[in-house]
């Protein structure tokens, strides 16, 4: 099982991260390879999400749902077809020493854990004479990749302008 972590601190109380981050429809926003995401549900447990991929000559649809929720620390989440792949948003409000002088702070974390031994080789519209094992290989790094642009951006949307945002890499996939 591969596992990719990645954290950073955002200036806002609990409740309006987890606010934001509970309209995953949006997420297509701020990644490179994510198209589209439809909603089936309002995102709380039991919503299930259709997210189309596309990474050079490759596209995939994966099908997930929230699976528990606990406002506002933690959104958790599965992928419920084609392989086995769960993960979770957790907020963790920060102390007053840890606030860097500001009212509110919390450390966001994201977190995918997947298999990609679970890969079904008919889930993938891959070109004639490519392997699943070969794909697979070239999309691990991009994981890390993607989930790091995606805090990058959500933090600027959440807080409403830019600034440096440090990412703490708590777990990458096993390959990168």
């Amino acid at each position: 099982m591969d596992r990719v972590e990645v954290s950073t601190v955002v200036y806002l109380p609990p409740e309006e991260i987890y606010e934001f981050l509970e309209d995953f429809p949006r997420y297509a926003d701020y990644s490179e390879y994510l198209q589209k995401v439809r909603a089936h549900g309002e995102g709380k447990e039991g919503t299930r999400y259709t997210l189309r991929f596309a990474w050079w000559k490759l596209n995939y649809t994966a099908h997930s749902e929230v699976t528990d929720t606990d406002p506002p620390t933690r959104i958790d989440w599965e992928v419920i077809k084609d392989i086995h792949a769960h993960g979770f948003w957790r907020i963790d409000p920060l102390d007053e020493s840890e606030r860097e002088g500001k009212d509110h702070a919390c450390r966001v974390h994201f977190v995918v854990e997947f298999d990609t031994d679970t890969a079904r080789s008919g889930a993938l519209d891959l070109p004639r004479f490519v392997s699943v094992g070969w794909a697979i290989n070239k999309v691990k790094p991009l994981i890390l990749e993607e989930a790091e642009r995606i805090v990058e951006r959500i933090v600027e949307d959440l807080e409403g302008e830019r600034r440096p945002v440090e990412l703490t890499i708590h777990d990458r996939p096993s390959s990168v």
